[in-house]
């Protein structure tokens, strides 16, 4: 594990101030949250004697992809559990699938339809019957194991900060988040996604109420993106030498960098930006925007 960097964002607006924490850089391939998420729940697997890991996720998944590289470095034989049967002839041509397979793991392709119901009793019961016995991630790595991981990303020096913002996929990071804020502290939550049922999934792991979730800037939804999204990520880069992914950080920060322009935070505002990697998925996204005749996302100039 690396040491954390903080970088200070520079702005013109001068009465702001603005960190962000690059928690991309915590490991070479388990990026950001994921390495937080998974990190107890190894140890858990490893408390159970199970030699399995079994998760879930879609095409572009850095979830399956730092599960993949885990499993590799600490052990684990590995099964992912994969959103959408059109993609199992499509492996080599996918950068996130291709990588997981050459970490060693297993994939089982399901139908959109199917991957619903991945939660209930007898679809796990039947993957038992498939795989034998396993230890089961939950899709995005969310669950206790992953919020006690998450609630060692903010430390003692983080006192100064007025507000943390931290892009929400499945929850479990903005909980351990909120867990280990002060009282005097903030934490805004961006969902990557459309939808009300985030509240609900922070409050069963988030035991205060310092927090809120800003709905206004997914794009459209989950994956979904534009070219002001692009040109901004480009941009940021450009000026700050910080790649941001576009289905998490990037949106949670144009959402911050756009409230601050509308006189959302108060002055003298301290605001921490928590990066939770993704980069990974970058070339995903590329091949998507390439295929459409959009702007794509160039970290090299």
């Amino acid at each position: 594990m690396q040491e954390i960097q903080t970088q200070e964002i520079q702005l013109s607006n001068k009465n702001i101030s603005v960190s962000i924490r690059r928690e991309d850089l915590i490991h070479p391939f388990i990026s950001g949250n994921k390495f937080r998420k998974l990190k107890y729940n190894l140890i858990q697997a490893k408390t159970e004697n199970q030699d399995t890991l079994l998760t879930f996720g879609g095409a572009f998944s850095n979830h399956i992809a730092a599960t993949a590289f885990a499993g590799k470095e600490y052990g684990f034989k590995t099964i992912g559990v994969i959103r959408g049967e059109e993609l199992e002839s499509k492996i080599q041509i996918n950068p996130t699938l291709k990588f997981a397979q050459e970490c060693g793991m297993r994939f089982k392709f399901i139908s959109r339809e199917s991957y619903h119901n991945k939660a209930e009793v007898e679809f796990v019961e039947n993957l038992n019957q498939e795989f034998g016995d396993f230890y089961l991630v939950p899709e995005g790595g969310t669950n206790e194991f992953a919020v006690k991981g998450c609630q060692e990303i903010l430390s003692n020096d983080d006192s100064q900060y007025d507000y943390v913002c931290v892009a929400v996929g499945t929850g479990g990071t903005i909980s351990g988040l909120i867990n280990s804020s002060l009282p005097h502290q903030k934490v805004l939550g961006f969902p990557a996604l459309k939808g009300d049922f985030l509240n609900n999934e922070i409050r069963k792991f988030a035991f205060k109420e310092n927090w809120e979730l800003i709905t206004d800037y997914h794009f459209g939804g989950y994956g979904k993106v534009n070219s002001e999204l692009i040109a901004f990520i480009n941009q940021f880069y450009v000026e700050n030498q910080i790649p941001l992914d576009p289905i998490y950080t990037g949106k949670m920060v144009f959402g911050v960098m756009d409230l601050i322009s509308k006189k959302y935070f108060p002055s003298d505002s301290k605001i921490l930006l928590i990066h939770t990697g993704g980069i990974q998925g970058i070339s995903g996204m590329n091949l998507k925007l390439k295929a459409k005749h959009l702007p794509i996302i160039d970290f090299n100039e």
